[in-house]
């Protein structure tokens, strides 16, 4: 969502969550589309029927979901998420000149360990990491924290009626980046496990 010839100051990468998809993800940044701004939503490599039948033969309007990984092969199917991400990365930053932009990258549900995982051990170097209602990957150590978030600052988002990120969870991974000596702020919003127009445009007036 816009355009690699406009004068650019933003861009943006952005991770769906589990069993979404990404152009359906990317439409609800629009309330953010502004012409110097270029959001890029990769889509998961592994896609799969979200419903399941009795038979096993879905109609052709089945709905369709993606995943960025599974426990099936864990290690090999996250080397091929970053090997993946620093290609869309690659490909996005041979057509924008990297000095004259702010690199946000947000992660939403899944993606939130997707981009952890990404920015720890891969080629992109954010401006801005947003983490809206996820889990910290459990290998994330005080290393690879530094390395993550050592240019950009860190905001947590979660939504007061998230039925995955509750008080406890939230309590609890916020306690870990700590531990991790990670600074962070947060955002809340009155919703659930969803993207929140009030939220996202809160988002950006606190990091303008």
């Amino acid at each position: 969502m816009g355009s690699f010839d406009a004068d650019l100051r933003e861009v943006w990468i952005v991770c769906h969550g589990h069993g979404q998809l990404a152009a359906r993800f990317l439409s609800r940044f629009v309330p953010l589309e502004r012409d110097d701004r270029l959001f890029i939503a990769p889509e998961a490599l592994s896609r799969f029927y979200l419903t399941n039948t009795p038979n096993g033969v879905h109609r052709p309007d089945s709905p369709i979901g993606a995943t960025w990984m599974t426990r099936e092969d864990r290690e090999a199917e996250i080397e091929d998420q970053i090997a993946y991400l620093d290609l869309v990365h690659d490909e996005i930053f041979r057509q924008v000149e990297r000095d004259r932009v702010r690199l946000w990258v947000l992660g939403f549900s899944q993606g939130v360990a997707t981009v952890i995982r990404w920015l720890a051990r891969g080629k992109a170097s954010a401006d801005r990491v947003v983490l809206w209602a996820g889990m910290i990957p459990p290998e994330l150590d005080a290393a690879a924290a530094r390395a993550l978030w050592t240019r950009a600052p860190v905001t947590i988002v979660v939504g007061s009626t998230d039925e995955f990120a509750t008080p406890k969870v939230v309590a609890a991974q916020e306690a870990k980046l700590r531990e991790l000596g990670v600074a962070f702020s947060s955002i809340g919003f009155e919703g659930g496990h969803e993207l929140s127009d009030a939220a996202l445009l809160e988002l950006t007036a606190r990091n303008a």
